[in-house]
């Protein structure tokens, strides 16, 4: 169980300088694995580190959309003033975009590119 909860912490203390969405996928994450892990073990069979795991799984989730609807939507849209133009990866053959408001740089469909 501790060893779960500090891979999710240390999760988060590195992706905290990057922007919401990634953010509150690391804060739901760490959130989800506490709450998991207190939940796993007081009921059933009493496994923290399983309920650790689900929690912080859900937990990104729930985080990450979050902090996404915060940022003005998950997906790249003309009308949103923090996106920037669409670009070409040619590597990944994905188009991509920057957010202007924390710089960091995200797939079209709103995925985490990096900072």
């Amino acid at each position: 169980m501790i060893k779960s909860l500090l891979i999710v912490s240390v999760a988060a203390l590195g992706l905290s300088a990057c922007g919401a969405t990634t953010r509150g996928a690391a804060t739901g994450g760490a959130m989800g694995a506490a709450a998991g892990a207190i939940i796993g073990n007081n009921t059933g069979s009493g496994d923290a580190e399983t309920g650790a795991l689900i929690g912080g799984a859900v937990g990104a989730a729930a985080g990450a959309y979050a902090g996404c609807r915060s940022e003005g939507g998950c997906r790249w849209n003309s009308d949103n003033r923090y996106h920037s133009e669409l670009y070409y990866d040619e590597r990944a053959r994905r188009d991509y975009y920057i957010n202007s408001r924390d710089g960091c740089t995200y797939w079209r469909n709103g995925e985490y590119r990096a900072c």
